[in-house]
């Protein structure tokens, strides 16, 4: 059975929303899952009057967070994080830096990587805060599974690197057609290639 990590940072509640269609996905396709979003690390007192922002924190503060052994487990890791000036979140770049001790081991390579990203405009950056994302994970020595236009779904939704959301709502908890049926095609294509690889 593949090991999947779905592993995000999500602030107004995007990501989370995106972080459990794609584990129903990847679920549904086999593998055994495990979501942990990132530790916030702004103090709740900064986003105090953001109800969207807040509404999530406390939706997910307790739950249990990324650490590295989350990767070491995973036969597959798929990331996910609002855009930020064209990049992930510095929560998750946090997260990432914070791997030096596991990379040098060898412990972040081989392994299937893909990425989902969230942002309030149609040209906020999604692709960029993907393709940067995926620089990281070619460090790792990672492999880098994006869906391309593998299935039709992928020439409605437009983005071959990943998935990306654009919203205009706050805590969103369902999506639109294309967005669904886009990340239920990248949890099934992560699934397989990382089952493939395990296989080898």
């Amino acid at each position: 059975m593949t090991k999947l990590a779905i592993i995000y940072y999500s602030a107004t509640g995007h990501c989370t929303s995106m972080a459990k269609r794609v584990a129903a996905a990847a679920e549904a396709a086999g593998a055994e899952v495990r979501v942990r979003p990132v530790a916030e690390t702004r103090d709740p007192a900064s986003f105090a009057k953001n109800p969207a922002w807040t509404a999530n924190y406390q939706a997910t503060k307790d739950l249990p967070t990324a650490t590295g052994d989350d990767i070491v487990w995973a036969d597959a890791v798929i990331f996910g994080s609002p855009t930020r000036f064209g990049s992930v979140a510095s929560q998750l770049r946090d997260f990432l830096d914070s791997l030096g001790g596991l990379w040098a081991e060898g412990k972040l390579a081989d392994k299937a990587y893909a990425a989902y990203t969230s942002s309030n405009t149609v040209h906020g950056g999604q692709e960029t805060t993907l393709l940067t994302l995926y620089v990281t994970l070619m460090h790792f020595g990672g492999i880098i599974v994006p869906p391309g236009y593998t299935d039709p779904s992928k020439f409605v939704d437009g983005n071959p690197y990943g998935v990306s959301l654009v919203s205009t709502h706050d805590n969103i908890t369902e999506f639109d057609d294309a967005t669904a049926t886009a990340l239920d095609h990248l949890a099934r294509r992560v699934v397989s290639v990382a089952g493939c690889l395990s296989s080898r």
